[in-house]
Parts: structure tokens; sequence; C-alpha cells
């Protein structure tokens, strides 16, 4: 949404060159204008915020030509200034010159969107560290849902971004989760979760396990180890082998077992838990500069201890901290 026009909106003029003769308004604007998206320049020319020869201009595809002269009053949208420093406060479980690895609080989103256009973890790491904002999106190269918790590897170089964005679609990253879900444990204790994952085509606003010649979706493969059940519920130890939006409460959902207070798969409040239940424990990985073998551990959160003593799970730590895969899968 455009905020309306006022003393923080600046005006550009400008003149269409050769170039750019009948193309697209749109077009042509992201062209003059290429600090700004076209989605937010179409949006400002439908807002009347674009004149052409002194009128206001009809639609984003509108034709123009060369030597048409205008101006675009450029308004501030909740999107474009989401990307300033705010001092969160963050949990850092290691540090170097090339990456940060934190501890992600539950509630906190990761990356600005509609509904969170501030408070997010990109908001802290730019408030945190100046070459953050040398970076896109600050360094963030993997997310966690909002409501789940634990580890997340940022990287505060460019080279070291890339390197983490091959490491991670190469599947050479660990990175495992502990659950507390719905139902007596069904099956083996050490079962492979697979189905391919994309829309819900009943409900788009979710994920689903989908059958890839009847609907789009990618393949994705969770490996789930049972760590401890009751009548009431159980506790899993997840490990990614694919890393897809929502997968391990897709997967957990789609075997019958969803995520307590998870309530768009299926899971609903218990425990005295309110959040789904969801901490990602564990993240190991190659340090991008040095090829050390890098491995970090972090302990459920209290919300999610106190829920599992609720249900009357053993929470006996060195089980699941127990058989680790030495490398990723």
């Amino acid at each position: 949404m455009l905020e309306e026009p006022g003393a923080e909106a600046e005006t550009r003029v400008f003149t269409i060159p050769a170039a750019l003769h009948q193309q697209r308004l749109d077009r042509a604007l992201a062209a003059l204008v290429p600090e700004f998206s076209r989605s937010y320049l179409q949006q400002l020319v439908d807002a009347g915020a674009v004149k052409l020869g002194g009128a206001v201009a009809g639609k984003p595809s509108h034709k123009v030509r060369a030597g048409d002269a205008g101006n675009i009053e450029l308004r501030p949208t909740p999107q474009s200034q989401a990307f300033q420093p705010e001092d969160i406060p963050l949990t850092v479980v290691h540090e170097d010159a090339h990456l940060l690895v934190v501890d992600k609080p539950a509630g906190l989103v990761v990356h600005p969107a509609p509904g969170n256009w501030s408070g997010t973890l990109l908001n802290a790491l730019l408030a945190r560290d100046a070459q953050a904002r040398t970076l896109p999106r600050a360094g963030i190269v993997h997310r966690l849902d909002k409501d789940t918790s634990g580890l997340m590897v940022v990287a505060r170089t460019r080279q070291a971004m890339d390197a983490l964005v091959g490491l991670i679609a190469a599947r050479e990253v660990t990175r495992q989760y502990l659950a507390l879900a719905h139902r007596e444990w069904q099956g083996a204790p050490h079962r492979r979760i697979e189905g391919a994952i994309g829309r819900d085509p009943r409900n788009r606003l979710r994920m689903a396990v989908v059958d890839p010649e009847r609907n789009p979706g990618k393949p994705a493969a969770t490996v789930a180890d049972l760590l401890d059940t009751t009548a009431q519920g159980c506790a899993v130890r997840c490990t990614l082998e694919t890393g897809r939006t929502h997968q391990i409460r897709v997967h957990l959902a789609h075997v019958g077992h969803p995520l307590l207070a998870d309530p768009l798969y299926g899971g609903a409040p218990a425990a005295g838990l309110q959040r789904q239940a969801l901490h990602a424990f564990h993240l190991a990985f190659a340090h991008p500069a040095t090829g050390e073998r890098l491995s970090f551990f972090a302990p459920p959160p209290a919300d999610l201890r106190q829920a599992w003593a609720a249900w009357g799970l053993r929470y006996n730590e060195s089980e699941w901290l127990a058989s680790q895969p030495a490398a990723a899968p």
C-alpha cells in the first residue's frame, strides 16, 4: 500500500530516450529508475504518481515515445521502508569475520513481508553489523518460520553468502529439528518420509504433499527418529534431506502426526504450548572460508521443555543428540 504524497516523497524528472521508444511505461520506468522494483513502479502509475507531458499517465501498459517528458513521485511504501536497522537483541552462538550463527526465538519473523514490515531478524542484523547493508537480504541464506525457534547461519561477506547458498543447494548442510506432535507414534521408530511438496490445490495458503504429475511440487524427504511417545503425543527428531517450505510440518501431518499448536496443518494448542512445536537444534556445515567442519547445538527453549514434561515424555538430551550424521545428508 502506498502512502499519501507528502514531505517524504521524492520527485524525479525524466525524458524517454530513443532506446525505450514504444516500450511499456512500467518497463521504461524500471530502466530509468532501476533502484525500484517494477511492481512498485506499477503501483505508482496506478496511484497517479506518474505524469507524461504534464498529464497523469494512464496505465502501466501505456506505450511511451522517444522524447516524452515526465516526472514520477516516489512515495514511500511499507516495503520501501522495511530495510531499516532496529535494535533487536539476538542470541549469537558463533561469530567470525565470515558468518554468524544465531539462535532465533519463536515469534521473530526472519524477513520483512506483508504484515511484518519491521521487527524482523533482517532489521536486527542491519543494526548489529554494518557489513549487512552490503549484502542481499542482509546475509540471510535460509529461513525458519516465524514460530519455529532455533539455529540459523547468516553470511557476513558476499563470498561466504555465495558459498553457503551453494552448500545448502548441494544438501551439504545438516539441519536437525526437535518436534512435538499429536498422537501416539505409528510405524517404525526410524522412518524416511518422502513426498513431493507444493501448494495445496484446495488451500493456496498452505503446502501439501502432492502428486507431481497432477500438481506442481518439488521432491522432499525428511528422516524422522522417534525419541519417546505416549498416548497423547510423541517427541521426534527430524533431519532434513531437502529444504522445502514448511517441510517438517507438512510431512509429519501427512503421516498422521501434526505438530502441537500448528493449526494450519491440523495441530492444536496442547500441553501449555501456543506456538508450533518445532525447534532447529542442530546445524552443521563446512566453513565457507576455511573448510573446517562446524557443528552447533541449541537446546530447546523453556516452552518446549515444559510441554515435553507436561505430556510425560522423557527428556533425555544424550538420546536426541545421539546418532548424529557425520556429514550432511
